[in-house]
């Protein structure tokens, strides 16, 4: 049974990522549909980084999912048996 804080915390995750869900669908698809004088270009970086930032997020998740999988793969490691 989860506890108030783990509840608390699992709210907290939901609500980040339905934030950055958010925020990078303005960005990347009604962005490029308002005129580039508008204020609300203030609040986004420059459109190079809707690519760019997914693809270091991509990059990083590849390198621990990697990670993770040689740590594992090396600790299960059984020495050859000697006869």
């Amino acid at each position: 049974m989860a506890t108030g804080a783990d509840q608390a915390v699992g709210m907290g995750l939901v609500g980040f990522s339905l934030m950055l869900f958010t925020y990078y669908t303005v960005w990347v698809i009604i962005l490029p549909f308002v005129d580039s004088d508008h204020v609300i270009h203030n609040y986004f970086l420059p459109r190079e980084y809707s690519v760019i930032l997914p693809g270091v997020a991509a990059l990083v998740l590849i390198l621990c999912v990697g990670t993770f999988i040689g740590v594992v793969t090396w600790k299960n490691r059984k020495p050859k048996k000697m006869d």
